[in-house]
């Protein structure tokens, strides 16, 4: 069976730790093509399994939310990081150089 790209990048979003966030692109070089950030978005906006697929823990490469989050809005994104123990600023925005996940 071949592995699908939003298999793949499911795969990665899985592997988030709580209290940690990651970018589109990032996710994208993980998956493997540095060329799929836009592919990611769309693959989160489709997550079959939202309980499973933590895609509130992936943000722009400015920490910014995601003003159209497919799940409830920006707000409901804020409030799951910040039940993760994510600071999530006025301007709903994190912090990457605290937050920002190594990928490992």
């Amino acid at each position: 069976m071949t592995v699908t790209t939003f298999e793949k990048i499911y795969e990665v979003v899985r592997r988030i730790p709580r209290g940690k966030v990651a970018t589109y692109g990032q996710i994208a070089q993980l998956a493997g093509n540095s060329k799929w950030a836009r592919a990611v978005g769309y693959a989160l906006h489709a997550n079959p399994d939202p309980d499973g697929i933590p895609c509130y823990r992936v943000v722009n490469r400015f920490g910014g939310l995601a003003p159209a989050f497919a799940f409830g809005g920006i707000n409901v994104q804020a409030d799951m990081l910040r039940a993760d123990g994510i600071e999530v600023r006025a301007d709903n925005t994190v912090d990457l150089d605290e937050y920002l996940w190594d990928g490992l």
